[in-house]
């Protein structure tokens, strides 16, 4: 479960500024959705003035970018390419798409804030930059979402240096791929209720447990994982690690497959994995306060090592239109029905009142709370996207029956298929109900739910 995002005042050049915000949501069937905008020169003074710039550095940087992705855009593949990284399931998916994010992390737009001795570009405040370019760019996604996300942020802040010169490399250019060991069976939503067990024996670990909604563990090198090494206590009693997955006794991957058809949900069971205390993250018992580093970085409260790529909201809303305009009922042209416009325009205003909600916290006064905004990211953008796909489907109507794979299918059956994946935005890094219970008792002060 993973959503990501930044958000940062674009440069002004002759042509306006340009910025995006870009929201990965990996395990919730889309990955690296993107708000891109134009602002337009003499507009919004105040603000402007006030929201932070690009440093000089920064703007050649974005320049060098935006050179480099026209330069470097792969050739389309092909074969298809899935809606979201989580959703990749063969080998040559896999291929195509771990190139493409090598060559991005060897031209330092993945991994741009993170120390070369880690395999990054060794920049400072870069990656917010490259991420937005990318995500203009209209290329594809990067597939180590977990790793970009929630493994390399939290291993970089709570690692050991022997743990980061070891994993970090290999991460950030895709040569070793990353899952995230969390929900279990009896412990999702209530994520401290994690029973999968952590034994010391000496200087190693014995892991036993059920981890489950695994993506992309069955081409997982490493996961991170979080184990209850005591039940004397339900939060001091966690402790994080960094297992293997691939080729390891001890360690079964089974595919879960979706109403979608597609596998890129696993479980992942551990029968007496042994592994040396070196893969501690943290101090023993420290585990929930490294989780919510992650969780951090998974809910977009903190910037990544890398995004971008895959499809715009903005550009869902324009798919919309252009399957309303395409689509006739009794004769008629679904665009020229009022109604129809009304439920599309409906979702374009809540689009821009994101973008425009993102916009404030770059503006000094006008956010009064630092997580009042970032922690809404997940919950209103999966809202939105799941109400995009409805619309969709009320508009192709009966057609809305043709898969993937159907040549009658209107765009190749993707909304069906964007409609089905709608469904786990909503549940997965959180349900909708837990972002509010969240957002009302540590933004709003409101009493604990329980």
């Amino acid at each position: 479960m993973a959503i990501v995002f930044t958000s940062q005042q674009p440069p002004e050049t002759s042509h306006g500024a340009f910025g995006a915000l870009a929201i990965s949501l990996p395990h919730l069937g889309l990955c690296a959705i993107q708000f891109r905008f134009q602002y337009t020169p003499g507009t919004h003074t105040r603000e402007a003035n006030m929201a932070k710039k690009d440093t000089p550095e920064q703007a050649e940087f974005r320049e060098y970018c935006r050179r480099w992705l026209d330069e470097n855009r792969p050739d389309p593949p092909s074969f298809r390419l899935p809606q979201a990284a989580i959703e990749v399931m063969t080998e040559e998916q896999r291929v195509y798409l771990c190139a493409w994010q090598k060559n991005c992390c060897e031209a330092g737009l993945v991994g741009a804030d993170y120390a070369k001795e880690y395999g990054g570009a060794g920049y400072t405040g870069f990656q917010a930059v490259a991420s937005q370019e990318i995500g203009r760019a209209n290329v594809p996604y990067m597939i180590n979402v977990i790793g970009l996300g929630m493994a390399a942020p939290t291993i970089r802040d709570h690692g050991t240096e022997e743990q980061k010169t070891r994993y970090l490399p290999a991460l950030l250019s895709a040569d070793e791929i990353w899952c995230q060991g969390f929900s279990e069976p009896n412990a999702g939503s209530d994520l401290a209720n994690v029973q999968a067990s952590a034994v010391r024996d000496g200087d190693n670990w014995i892991i036993n447990g059920h981890k489950v909604w695994t993506s992309l563990a069955h081409f997982a090198s490493w996961m991170i994982v979080l184990c209850r090494s005591s039940t004397d206590h339900k939060y001091n009693g966690l402790t994080y690690f960094i297992v293997p997955v691939a080729d390891t006794e001890g360690v079964t991957v089974r595919p879960l497959i979706k109403i979608t058809g597609e596998t890129g949900f696993n479980e992942v069971l551990f029968e007496d994995l042994i592994i040396p205390d070196t893969m501690r993250v943290d101090e023993v018992g420290n585990g929930w306060k490294v989780a919510m580093t992650t969780l951090l970085y998974e809910r977009g409260a903190a910037e990544n090592a890398g995004s971008g790529g895959g499809v715009s909201m903005e550009d869902r809303v324009h798919e919309l239109i252009a399957l309303a305009k395409r689509m006739k009922r009794d004769g008629r042209v679904l665009w020229d029905d009022p109604q129809v416009r009304d439920k599309i325009m409906k979702l374009t205003i809540r689009v821009e009142g994101m973008r425009q909600a993102f916009r404030r916290t770059r503006v000094e006064g006008l956010s009064d709370h630092p997580m009042r905004i970032p922690l809404q990211a997940k919950l209103v953008s999966s809202e939105i996207l799941q109400e995009i796909a409805t619309v969709a489907m009320e508009i192709e109507g009966p057609h809305s029956s043709l898969y993937v794979g159907d040549g009658r299918a209107p765009d190749e059956g993707h909304w069906p298929l964007a409609y089905m994946n709608s469904y786990g935005l909503t549940i997965a890094a959180g349900t909708s109900e837990i972002q509010r219970n969240i957002l009302g008792e540590r933004v709003l002060g409101l009493a604990k739910s329980k």
